[in-house]
């Protein structure tokens, strides 16, 4: 199948990662669906893609259930199946001591980035092991602080940990539907939830400092190259990161 005749959901779509992504799609010729929770967020793009008629707009809890099976049935209804799922949709806590993190904070972000993304696999799963030609594509969006934390990010490197479990289970569960599931895990992309990396961030010794940062766009490269494999070709993890970011080696 051409892009053209490909379907994507895009979770998470109104800002950074998932606005560059879904942007990427459309412009390759993909119908995708829009999901985030704001709406005008999501009409914002599709109006400003100069491909509104390939876009359809989905508010999006993905906390709750039935909002996530809401999103999947309408794009089943307007476009007729789904090939791609990037499952992007993630928060961050607060950057505070363990101790002191609060337990609304820590069940709020594992409510997203961990439950959330688990429902988006499982309608994903419903939808494409049932639709002709079956099979589809899932990219769940990590970290690498699924490799290596930061200092007071236990609530946000916890879900990521659980992700790479989320995405492992589900490339074994997938086989038999011919759905192939992977992970893209970003280091330093320019978004609002990165944003306080240009101002400093605390790093392992304990020292305050600026890190570089690569433009958004070139994840959204990366999610188009694994959206686009053939069928019998994964990309299981990628790891895409700005080229000098304090990651690789010891500090």
């Amino acid at each position: 199948m051409s892009s053209h005749d490909r379907v994507a959901v895009v979770t998470g779509a109104g800002t950074g990662i998932g606005r560059a992504s879904a942007l990427a799609l459309l412009r390759d010729g993909y119908r995708v669906v829009l999901a985030g929770r704001r709406r005008e967020l999501l009409e914002q793009l599709a109006a400003e893609s100069g491909a509104s008629v390939r876009a359809l707009v989905q508010p999006t809890d993905v906390t709750d259930a039935d909002s996530v099976k809401a999103l999947f049935e309408a794009a089943v209804k307007t476009c007729g199946r789904v090939d791609v799922l990037f499952n992007n949709a993630g928060i961050s806590a607060f950057a505070v001591p363990l101790e002191d993190l609060a337990l609304a904070q820590w069940k709020s972000v594992v409510d997203t980035n961990l439950t959330g993304m688990f429902l988006c696999i499982q309608q994903a799963f419903r939808v494409m092991k049932a639709q002709s030609p079956r099979g589809g594509r899932i990219i769940n969006n990590g970290s690498i602080s699924a490799h290596a934390p930061r200092p007071d990010s236990i609530a946000y490197t916890a879900t990521k940990h659980g992700v790479t479990g989320l995405t492992k289970s589900a490339a074994l569960d997938g086989r038999k539907y011919d759905i192939a599931v992977g992970q893209l895990d970003i280091g330093n992309a320019v978004t609002e939830l990165a944003a306080r990396m240009a101002k400093g961030v605390p790093q392992a010794s304990g020292l305050i400092a600026v890190e570089p940062m690569m433009d958004v766009d070139i994840v959204a490269q990366s999610v188009l190259y694994m959206a686009n494999l053939p069928p019998q070709a994964n990309v299981l993890f990628h790891t895409v990161m700005a080229t000098k970011m304090p990651f690789v080696g010891r500090g």
